[in-house]
């Protein structure tokens, strides 16, 4: 599942930076160049073990509260890997510095895009627990 998450985070990143950038430019530039960084493997893979302690704290909630708690989880782990990268390296790599943002470690008007990323691990998750029979899980 690690793996798996890995994957599907830094390939979104890359998608989702892509798309940005087209946005941002007067060209638009269809060869989907987008980026991520080399600790976001490692920081989705976390995912793995991180997210279902929080969706079985959240599972008999409201959609609309998981997706707040899925926002605010999701802000708290890029705030605190932002942070540590930053002590370790000297700088943060996706230091935000346009929009809302704290410390630039993270940005509030992600919120949304966040939410609906968690929305879609819990998705995943859930499908793969379905996949997986009992005996075979730990």
């Amino acid at each position: 599942m690690f793996l798996l998450l890995g994957c599907i985070g830094v390939t979104t990143e890359i998608f989702f930076t892509a798309v940005n950038i087209n946005i941002a430019s007067e060209e638009t530039n269809w060869a989907l160049e987008g980026h991520s960084y080399i600790w976001m493997f490692p920081i989705y893979g976390s995912a793995s073990l991180l997210f279902p302690i929080l969706m079985r704290m959240v599972k008999n909630y409201h959609l609309a509260l998981r997706l707040i708690a899925y926002g605010i989880g999701i802000l708290l782990v890029e705030f605190i890997a932002g942070a540590i990268l930053d002590l370790i390296t000297g700088s943060c790599p996706w230091e935000y510095k346009t929009g809302l943002h704290l410390m630039g470690y993270i940005r509030f008007d992600y919120f949304p895009l966040w939410a609906l990323f968690g929305y879609g691990l819990e998705r995943i998750i859930k499908f793969f627990d379905n996949c997986i029979p009992e005996k075979i899980k730990i």
